[in-house]
């Protein structure tokens, strides 16, 4: 998808590419565009509530970390529709730092932020017990 595909409605998303257009480097910004189209189309499409927007690691995994990130803001603003978000690194135990995306409110509050790391935390131990039972019933492990 090339930047003039992207629908020019007025959308928050769009005036956040158009000002990443102007400070990024030429092929990082066409980098970008091809981390986010995915999901931009997938919201084009069906409400965001239905979707999980996780970027995919074995497709940016040669990306820029800095990339990366400006890819996960921009999907939030397609998503909250707020020019506000922000990406902050919180310790979670037993992983150690992940990635979130917030809004200001929430990026700013130290007791927010260890709730999220609690959620996180608990949705992985989760996970690893349903891969523990899916492994015990011969199942596949990898989801």
């Amino acid at each position: 998808m090339n930047e003039a595909e992207f629908p020019r409605d007025g959308r928050p998303v769009d005036m956040y590419l158009d000002l990443l257009r102007v400070r990024m480097d030429s092929e990082d910004y066409q980098l970008l565009l091809k981390v986010v189209a995915p999901a931009l189309r997938a919201l084009d499409e069906q409400p965001p509530e239905s979707l999980d927007f996780a970027l995919d690691p074995d497709e940016t995994e040669d990306v820029p970390q800095e990339i990366r990130d400006e890819a996960a803001l921009v999907i939030a603003t397609a998503v909250t529709g707020r020019l506000d978000n922000q990406l902050v690194e919180i310790q979670v135990d037993g992983t150690g730092p992940v990635r979130v995306v917030t809004d200001a409110a929430t990026a700013s509050d130290p007791g927010r932020l260890a709730e999220i790391a609690g959620c996180i935390q608990q949705r992985q131990q989760d996970t690893e017990e349903l891969r523990g039972i899916a492994a015990a019933s011969g199942m596949s492990t990898d989801f």
